[in-house]
């Protein structure tokens, strides 16, 4: 199995710390609104790679955590911590907003078949674990208090920017959408680690610590979290690109600090979901969730599937004709599985040759669209016998989790009766004009509604595809 590893800039053989088990940890939601489906897109990328090593034989130990508190637009502390700014707006405390839009964010996993990873933490619920990491590296001399706030001091590594390859002069401030000056920082490329001193309002979660009354930096959190449930030698960590700097890059300067050694060997990173006016975000252009594509009638697997067809390092444009046809090719794939029978004895030799085509495309840096080719030409093989097929797909499915053998019913009711008997009519009528390319469409549109029509001596029949 090859991954691309941002730590090294290109594709490597993934080879564990221990050869049975991976540990794995995912940068978690801030719970202070609905995800949008461009925060998702990173999730999605995430849960092929766990299932592409549980299909490898790999027993993963996946965490993420779910950042409650202390998340910034700026780590000069500036601009709002947006937990705080959501219940102002909603007048609810924060744990109150952490946990309504938590669960709307699982919520959303379910939908898009994402596998729930085995540990989820709240950052509020290490902050002694922060505290104790945080004195640690003001006795190592690797952080320093000015100002009522304890930082890290980045020169302090020779390395800092190992992950991003840039020049201390090319990245002035540690921080995560903008660059702004803070006079208590020694360098401007510093962060913070733990806040006494606030330019907010009222901050609602303030804990005791021997810096004062306050509250963890953001990046402190992963840290610990991660350490807490997978040591301190962990196999990947995972996130979208704007992770990279400067989230990721303080992760590893505070975590190896405090360790001693290197702490993470490979570094994931899932591309932008982009839309008419660039990189999908909840303050830029369209604010699309998963629950918005299913009042417009699009199944959420259709999303994924979208996802699939392209490779997560690449960016992805969004556009509702995109994801029209990435539903259209779902609907058709269901149908094209739905038709298969049961039937003979599955081929070993022939589930052996396809099973492994598969694993070598996802084994190659998760080549998902190079995977779904493999699936189509199961579809499509004369060789196959049905029963073959359908052993072939469900092993597939694993990884693609499209729920490509699950059986969909389709509700009948006077209103779909009286609808299906007028479009059998209309393409009656297109046929006695000869308008064949109308009859086809009138066909293929109920089918894509799971209604199967079927011309006999006595006329159009019609039964529900199961």
């Amino acid at each position: 199995m090859k991954i691309y590893n941002t730590l090294t800039k290109k594709i490597e053989e993934f080879i564990p710390n221990d050869e049975n088990k991976v540990n794995m940890y995912t940068c978690g939601p801030t719970v202070y609104h609905y995800a949008h489906i461009g925060n998702l897109r990173s999730y999605i990328m995430e849960d092929i790679l766990e299932k592409t090593l549980i299909y490898n034989g790999y027993k993963v130990n996946r965490v993420m955590n779910i950042t409650d508190v202390g998340h910034l637009s700026s780590d000069s502390d500036s601009g709002e911590d947006k937990m705080v700014s959501s219940a102002k707006k909603q007048k609810k405390t924060v744990l109150d907003i952490a946990k309504f839009y938590t669960d709307a964010f699982l919520e959303d996993f379910k939908k898009l078949n994402i596998k729930r990873p085995e540990t989820i933490e709240p950052a509020t619920n290490l902050i002694p674990e922060y505290i104790n990491l945080i004195k640690d590296l003001l006795k190592k001399n690797f952080a320093y208090i000015s100002g009522g706030n304890v930082y890290f001091d980045t020169s302090k590594l020779d390395d800092y920017y190992i992950l991003t390859n840039h020049k201390e002069d090319d990245m002035v401030v540690g921080v995560r959408d903008g660059v702004e000056y803070d006079d208590s920082k020694r360098n401007q490329a510093d962060f913070v680690l733990w806040f006494t001193k606030s330019k907010f309002e009222d901050q609602e979660l303030k804990w005791d610590s021997p810096w004062g009354l306050g509250y963890p930096g953001w990046h402190i959190e992963c840290s610990c979290i991660s350490m807490k449930h997978c040591g301190e030698y962990l196999d990947i960590h995972c996130g979208g690109v704007d992770n990279i700097f400067p989230h990721h890059t303080n992760e590893i300067a505070q975590s190896e600090a405090y360790l001693g050694h290197k702490w993470c060997n490979y570094w994931v990173h899932c591309e932008h979901l982009n839309d008419k006016n660039g990189k999908m975000s909840k303050s830029n252009g369209d604010f699309l969730t998963v629950s918005l594509l299913e009042k417009k009638g699009y199944n959420p697997l259709s999303y994924r599937l979208m996802c699939l067809q392209s490779h997560y390092r690449k960016q992805l444009i969004f556009t509702f004709e995109n994801l029209d046809n990435a539903e259209q090719t779902y609907k058709k794939l269901k149908q094209r599985v739905i038709q298969l029978n049961n039937t003979g004895e599955v081929s070993k030799e022939l589930y052996d040759l396809y099973n492994n085509k598969f694993k070598e495309c996802i084994n190659d840096d998760m080549n998902t669209s190079s995977g779904l080719t493999v699936l189509y030409d199961v579809l499509k093989s004369e060789k196959l016998n049905d029963a073959t097929k359908i052993a072939l797909i469900g092993s597939f499915d694993k990884v693609l989790s499209l729920d490509l053998l699950k059986e969909e019913k389709t509700t009948v009711d006077a209103e779909l009766v009286k609808y299906i008997e007028q479009q059998i009519k209309l393409r009656a009528d297109a046929k006695k004009k000869r308008n064949f390319d109308e009859a086809d469409q009138i066909r293929n549109d109920l089918l894509n509604k799971g209604v199967e029509l079927k011309d006999t001596r006595e006329g159009t029949v019609w039964s529900i595809i199961k």
